[in-house]
């Protein structure tokens, strides 16, 4: 119990820190708010060695402590919603054994994007936010596609002793 209490720690902070790099990098692609979703490739690594409830607890207080510290209560909101959205898509696809890790992580940018735009469509009672949608979806492919990668490196490289 010590040790996977002292792993998810080590997760946690991991995330935590990567979030935190990835709110001062600046994306110079002119679209409000995309960000690459580096925090997502701890995630992944999570749902390839451990369970996916697991990775959800290490996923949520990332997005709450990362919004205490560097954002504020409305970007909580927008993130859990695309966080959770996200991670169960990757939990049906990796499911389906069909998918390569950029195969799901693809997936999981997509769902993450469609869940803060749903969430914005709500809060502004505007469904033409949803006009943002094929933007989103195509930034989402192209971060999915970057993490996915990242992800199948580091899921041949990490020592299974940690989970």
């Amino acid at each position: 119990m010590t040790k996977r209490v002292a792993a998810d720690g080590l997760f946690i902070s991991l995330s935590l820190v990567v979030s935190y790099i990835e709110v001062m990098l600046p994306i110079p692609l002119g679209i409000p708010g995309v960000k690459i979703g580096l925090a997502n490739a701890v995630i992944m690594v999570l749902l390839f060695f451990s369970t996916w409830q697991r990775a959800l607890g290490i996923s949520v207080l990332r997005i709450v402590l990362a919004g205490f510290l560097f954002g504020n209560p409305m970007t909580i909101v927008y993130s859990l919603a695309g966080g959770v959205l996200s991670l169960f898509v990757m939990v049906i696809l990796k499911k389906m054994e069909e998918f390569s890790a950029v195969g799901i992580s693809v997936g999981g940018g997509v769902a993450h994007n469609l869940g803060q735009l749903t969430v914005a469509v709500l809060l502004m009672e505007n469904a033409k936010i949803y006009y943002y949608a094929p933007v989103l979806l195509i930034t989402g492919t192209i971060a999915g596609i970057a993490i996915g990668a990242l992800t199948g490196v580091l899921i041949k490289k990490m020592p299974k002793q940690l989970f």
